[in-house]
């Protein structure tokens, strides 16, 4: 039998046309746990549904997903209607889902929800715990797989943020049996080099299968007891595990991990400059206001000195002194007028005035005012006054 030759195109074609003629998947209910869920910013819900041993790809296109009554969200347990058809250009298939229902919690939904309960009951989620990260880390230590893409992107940030920092990767299982005791050893082993700073714990994206080992009790407890601060990039932005709950960081990516974890050699820079700054204008001010305080204490001893009180003390005197001198010259003027005038005023009542005049006063013997002849006797001495001088006389005769 000659079989011919086909394309992919031509299989993937074939695949299509088969799967879109069957009757029963085109007219499908299945059972089983949302898993890896996913709302599109269009509207469109993309998540996988599994069992115990099998999983499908699943998409709600947004007409449909509009008339859901229920929350979709990991570990639900729903019964879906659909039709299973070829996306023929990756030939991979999938459950294009029409209908929802609720039934139920999955298992290992409920292992996790039970598992975060018991460990915030214990107060391990409590940010009183959470440790600071370092602002300007020399040495950091990364635990992920050597060859996933998680490793890369940690590498990719490092290098364009800061290449100057010092990073010691610990290859470590994130999948499978034994993944969460290796993530253990690898937290140990970073912690014995005291240089290390601060741990990340990285992982891409998947399924909450392919992320269980993040949901190890044993592997919780023991990045609660580090003494190094770890920060968790696990899985995207809508993944949250344990270790998410109980690290004392969590980040939505291993990209963004390293964007917190890594600092920036220029934003470094850049603050140091912005620090180195203020600083300057911070001590110029300082001293500006010390200056100023100096000449403020300055002054005030000047003014409260005993030089200057004595030199102020010497302009009142001076003051008073010249206030004094002009009443005394003010009084000793008043004084010389009225002097003046009592003189003019004496000078024009003096008896003697009239011996200008040719006139002369006659005193007797006991120098008494001669006013006229009875109060004479011969022989009696006189004194005769004249303008110019004054005469002793005799009288003989009466």
């Amino acid at each position: 039998m000659y079989i011919k030759t086909l394309t992919v195109t031509l299989v993937n074609s074939y695949v299509k046309k088969m799967i879109d003629n069957d009757i029963i998947l085109n007219n499908l209910k299945i059972k089983g746990e949302v898993s890896n869920f996913k709302k599109h910013s269009s509207g469109h819900l993309y998540f996988s549904l599994k069992d115990d041993s099998s999983k499908i790809n699943c998409v709600m296109f947004k007409d449909y997903a509009s008339l859901l009554d229920i929350n979709m969200e990991d570990g639900l347990m729903v019964e879906i209607k659909g039709k299973i058809k070829v996306y023929q250009k990756e030939g991979s298939y999938q459950l294009y889902c029409e209908e929802i229902k609720k039934q139920g919690v999955g298992e290992l939904y409920l292992a996790f929800l039970k598992l975060k309960e018991t460990l915030e009951k214990e107060g391990l989620f409590k940010l009183q715990h959470k440790k600071p990260l370092p602002l300007y880390p020399k040495k950091i230590g990364v635990i992920t797989s050597p060859t996933g893409a998680a490793i890369k992107d940690v590498i990719n940030v490092a290098k364009r943020r800061n290449p100057y920092i010092d990073i010691i990767i610990y290859p470590a299982l994130v999948q499978g049996s034994g993944s969460s005791n290796n993530v253990i050893e690898g937290i140990e082993y970073l912690e014995k080099d005291k240089k290390v700073e601060v741990i990340i714990i990285a992982r891409g994206g998947g399924s909450i299968e392919e992320l269980w080992s993040f949901n190890d009790e044993a592997l919780a407890r023991r990045i609660y007891e580090s003494k190094t601060p770890i920060v968790t990039g696990v899985g995207h932005e809508t993944d949250y595990t344990i270790v998410d709950f109980v690290s004392d960081l969590r980040a939505p990516t291993p990209s963004a991990a390293a964007e917190i974890v890594f600092k920036s050699h220029s934003e470094i820079k850049k603050d140091i400059d912005n620090n180195y700054n203020k600083l300057q204008k911070s001590m110029e001010d300082n001293i500006f206001k010390k200056k100023n305080e100096i000449n403020l204490f300055k002054n005030t001893i000047e003014f409260n000195s005993p030089i200057t009180y004595i030199l102020n003390e010497h302009k009142k005197i001076k003051v008073i002194n010249d206030r004094l001198n002009i009443s005394i010259k003010k009084k000793v003027s008043e004084e010389k007028n009225k002097l003046g005038y009592m003189m003019e005023l004496l000078n024009s009542r003096n008896p003697l005035n009239i011996l200008n005049k040719g006139y002369t006063l006659v005193k007797d013997e006991s120098g008494n005012i001669v006013k006229d002849s009875k109060s004479l006797s011969g022989e009696q001495q006189v004194e005769i006054k004249f303008r110019d001088g004054s005469l002793k006389a005799k009288i003989e005769y009466k």
